[in-house]
């Protein structure tokens, strides 16, 4: 088997995979966009911004040189901000050949089309011929830089899994097989939601009760638009929906969550993420998530909450609004 993996992107989560394929056994070449970057992770073996702590094995190569990173192998895995996908899937069309294998390791959706991203690679690349598919979880990316274990799944058709899960999954992460890639998907977008709206909950002192009924009542709100868009619900009680949830939402480092208590704090949006050059998911998805709800005539309450208070609404405001809604079943899907 050609045990070569090609990375596009250069992010925390980006190198994390890549050192978790090294200690896989696993040759990498990541493709970076900035040529200054591109020399530093090269003389240094360390990223000047992200996982100081994270010295980069020899394994793993970089290029900008987007034909070398296309060419080195038939395995790639794509691990850019979701915003950016459309125009890295352009960028590649002309290298896109029968027999690749692809895996999205984006959490998001896009804005304006409300695409997931292996629509977003499908729409680019008319006529597909390779296997492609997503790897989502609770996936906290320093943890797993310091050898810390935790799981995973690849979504996709069999031959995807059977293939790229040996690249990735004989080092921390242990890899489970997924077919249903909308529910992935979906539940490692959606996810980052409720990780803000419990961000602002820790930081406005409301309770480890309130924490919990944001990230349950959440996980059945992300259900209920999943299942919506075509994905099973078992797949958001697995590691893609639940799991992720609970990372994201109780970890320290989670961006999103950060986010969250930046808001509680009386904080703009605008303001946070002008302050970090780190990519919040869970901004855009919340919008593309509402405009979504409205299209499919969903009840998505803490959803549009959390888009009213990045437009201005205040934290306390959202709350009593929240707990006066009308009284409903518990499960209504």
């Amino acid at each position: 088997m050609n045990s070569r993996l090609t990375i596009f992107g250069s992010g925390n989560w980006a190198l994390t995979l890549a050192t978790v394929a090294a200690w896989s056994g696993t040759e990498v070449k990541m493709f970076v966009r900035r040529p200054a970057l591109c020399d530093v992770l090269t003389r240094t073996r360390a990223h000047p911004e992200y996982l100081p702590h994270l010295c980069l094995s020899p394994r793993i190569s970089f290029t900008t040189d987007m034909a070398v990173a296309a060419e080195y192998s038939p395995h790639w895995l794509i691990v850019v901000p979701s915003q950016h996908m459309r125009s890295l899937a352009e960028g590649l069309r002309a290298y896109v050949l029968k027999g690749l294998y692809v895996v999205s390791a984006a959490k998001g959706l896009e804005d304006g089309t409300a695409f997931r991203m292996t629509e977003v690679l499908r729409d680019c690349w008319p006529g597909f011929e390779g296997e492609l598919g997503a790897l989502s979880g609770p996936n906290l990316a320093y943890e797993i830089s310091l050898g810390q274990p935790a799981a995973s799944v690849i979504a996709g058709r069999p031959e995807l899994f059977r293939t790229m899960a040996p690249l990735l999954g004989h080092a921390n992460i242990r890899l489970y097989e997924q077919s249903d890639i909308t529910g992935v998907e979906l539940g490692g977008a959606l996810k980052n939601i409720l990780a803000i709206a419990v961000g602002m909950a820790t930081a406005s002192g409301l309770g480890a009760n309130a924490e919990a009924a944001i990230m349950t009542r959440g996980l059945h709100e992300m259900g209920r638009l999943a299942v919506e868009l075509g994905a099973q619900w078992t797949t958001l009680a697995g590691l893609s929906g639940l799991g992720d949830v609970v990372a994201t939402a109780s970890s320290s480092r989670s961006r999103n969550r950060w986010l969250g208590q930046e808001l509680a704090k009386g904080r703009s949006v605008s303001d946070i993420l002008s302050s970090t050059t780190m990519v919040v998911e869970g901004v855009p998805t919340a919008y593309v998530a509402k405009r979504l709800g409205v299209r499919f005539h969903l009840p998505l309450p803490i959803t549009t909450e959390v888009v009213e208070i990045f437009d201005g609404k205040p934290v306390s405001a959202a709350v009593h609004d929240l707990m006066h809604r009308a009284r409903v079943q518990e499960f209504d899907f």
